[in-house]
């Protein structure tokens, strides 16, 4: 069994930061790509960044150069760090990992979702 959980999310003004974790837990044998979605009432779940298990990045063309996706695979964690919030960024963020667990099970995982807020 995995469990990913997700911690970090809040109200922020426009303009400041937040950093977002989640750590995934349980049975893993190996993880490769992890990444952050998002989800905006109304709106369609899209991605904002990946991270592969070589360090490789990709973002949300709206997100670049104010998001940072990293890794820690020591701790099975991801971060998102997000500087210079947007009021088009409020939306709930959900952590996807593709992982394989030790019975040699690969599969997606998607965590609980944080909400992020940003109002003045």
């Amino acid at each position: 069994q995995v469990q990913l959980v997700e911690s970090g999310g809040g109200l922020v003004q426009p303009g400041g930061s937040l950093r977002l974790s989640c750590a995934a837990s349980g049975s893993i044998f190996s993880i490769n790509t992890m990444g952050w979605y998002r989800q905006a009432p109304g709106k369609q779940r899209e991605l904002v960044a990946v991270i592969t298990s070589g360090g490789s990045t990709n973002y949300l063309d709206s997100v670049k150069g104010r998001f940072t996706v990293s890794r820690d695979n020591a701790k099975n964690t991801v971060y998102l760090q997000m500087n210079s919030l947007k009021p088009d960024d409020p939306a709930v963020y959900y952590c996807n990992v593709d992982l394989s667990v030790r019975t040699g099970y690969r599969g997606i995982y998607w965590g609980q979702g944080t909400q992020v807020t940003v109002s003045s």
